[in-house]
């Protein structure tokens, strides 16, 4: 069998980085009722995988650079896959919380090696970035459905060990058949992130993006974690309907999912200014109604409310691998994700303590809301004009 084109694998591990960390804040809805726990008690487990997803994206990104991003790839693949059966094996909230803090570790592999990898080879093609963001985005609706769909056919422990299998079996073939055009070659320069002219559009570049890591990453984890439960408690599935309510999120993940392909084509044409801002003006009021709207019409508005979210994710993607060099992409790319995946430590606490207070989303969707509006803010800060191409050093 002759070498299969790396991208292949690339939106494949997108797809599973996104469905395994996932899986819990739907099987949660199983779990906290089989082990006699509450909702928001059993659902800080979820921390672990969170706060070891943030840490993980620094030493992730300087082996990406360093090592050969093929090989992290395996390792991730492998990794994620035996953490996610540990998780199916494990007996009560502290070997499970160890499992998730696995899962978190090797899923924090991708972002820094595999987005860098995506925009090398695709030569900052916002429209790869964005079809490479599509498979990511149906990892969550993956995940939506097929633990709802095994949970009420196996049990939530099937939900883990599933996936787990399917994954180091990925692995094993990406092992084979990848190849190495994902690696840096080692005769690429390291220095120079810009040249000295597009140095002060680099800095707001930079600044939006620490920005819209920070409050973009609670927006994304506070949405994408809330949903199964939003949809259980406010479209009146309070019969513990796992299936149902997994099916509906699978749904509104699956519609929003491809949100990015028209985002990316837009950025190759426009640029990421006009985009990004015509986005989050949507963003900060539809948020802001998600946590207002019960029965089906919310069905509609988180619909929109996720296509909003999902399509603002490659504009910083795109950003970097247009001003910054290919040598220093991963971890640059580590430092973005370090600061998006890490706010995301904060979301299972934040979403579980405001559960527990009004026993709702109202007050959730409001703090979601301001935070679009702190990345609206940054955003008239970006550069106008449109980068030609990426940087020199990168090809």
């Amino acid at each position: 069998m002759r070498q299969t084109h790396p991208i292949v694998f690339l939106n494949l591990a997108h797809f599973l980085d996104h469905y395994f960390m996932l899986i819990f804040p739907t099987a949660v809805l199983a779990i906290h009722r089989e082990w006699g726990r509450g909702y928001a008690d059993t659902l800080w487990l979820g921390t672990a995988a969170a706060v070891a997803l943030g840490v993980a994206t620094l030493p992730a990104g300087w082996l990406g650079d360093r090592w050969r991003r093929s090989s992290m790839m395996v390792v991730f693949f492998i990794g994620l896959g035996l953490s996610g059966i540990a998780a199916g094996l494990a007996t009560g909230p502290v070997t499970l919380t160890l499992a998730l803090a696995a899962i978190g570790v090797f899923a924090g592999i991708y972002h820094p090696v595999a987005i860098a990898a995506v925009v090398r080879l695709a030569h900052g093609s916002g429209r790869a970035i964005a079809m490479n963001g599509v498979y990511g985005n149906m990892g969550f609706a993956g995940a939506a459905v097929f633990t709802g769909l095994l949970t009420a056919a196996f049990g939530w422990r099937s939900a883990f060990i599933v996936p787990g299998i399917a994954s180091i079996i990925l692995g094993l073939l990406a092992l084979r058949f990848m190849g190495r055009e994902v690696d840096v070659p080692k005769d690429e320069p390291a220095t120079g992130i810009a040249p000295a002219a597009l140095r002060p559009a680099l800095i707001r570049v930079f600044a939006f993006v620490g920005v819209a890591a920070v409050f973009g990453g609670l927006i994304f984890n506070g949405i994408t974690v809330a949903v199964p439960k939003l949809f259980e408690q406010q479209i009146h599935l309070d019969d513990g309907n796992l299936m149902l309510s997994g099916a509906l999120a699978a749904v509104a993940f699956a519609v929003a999912a491809f949100a990015q392909l028209p985002t990316g084509r837009l950025l190759d044409r426009y640029g990421a200014k006009p985009v990004v801002l015509f986005i989050l003006s949507l963003q900060v009021p539809i948020l802001a109604l998600v946590g207002q709207i019960w029965g089906l019409p919310l069905m509609g508005v988180t619909i929109v409310a996720l296509l909003l979210v999902f399509g603002e994710i490659p504009v910083s993607d795109w950003l970097i691998g247009r001003h910054i060099a290919g040598a220093w992409q991963s971890r640059i790319y580590a430092v973005n994700y370090l600061f998006a995946l890490g706010v995301s430590a904060l979301t299972f606490p934040m979403i579980s303590e405001l559960y527990k207070i009004s026993g709702d989303f109202t007050v959730l969707f409001w703090i979601l809301a301001a935070c679009a509006a702190a990345v609206l803010a940054a955003a008239l800060a970006l550069p106008g004009q449109r980068p030609a191409s990426v940087p020199v050093a990168a090809e």
